[in-house]
């Protein structure tokens, strides 16, 4: 494995950390700015050929909610 490609998947494992802990804590703001990172994050993984893994809760982090 790649070190850009390990280096992506951490990116995305630490977005979605970020997002879950905003969402728990109520925080909307937060939750907007981790789903702008996350967002980033998997679309340059894509745009490079990395696979991520799902999120637990199966959201890829694309959507809104």
């Amino acid at each position: 494995m790649s070190a850009f490609a390990e280096a992506m998947r951490e990116r995305v494992r630490a977005a979605r950390a970020a997002l879950a802990e905003a969402r728990t804590a109520g925080d909307a703001y937060a939750a907007a700015v981790a789903e702008d990172e996350l967002d980033d994050a998997l679309r340059l993984a894509l745009a490079h050929g990395v696979t991520t893994e799902a999120a637990p809760d199966g959201d890829d982090g694309q959507g809104r909610s």
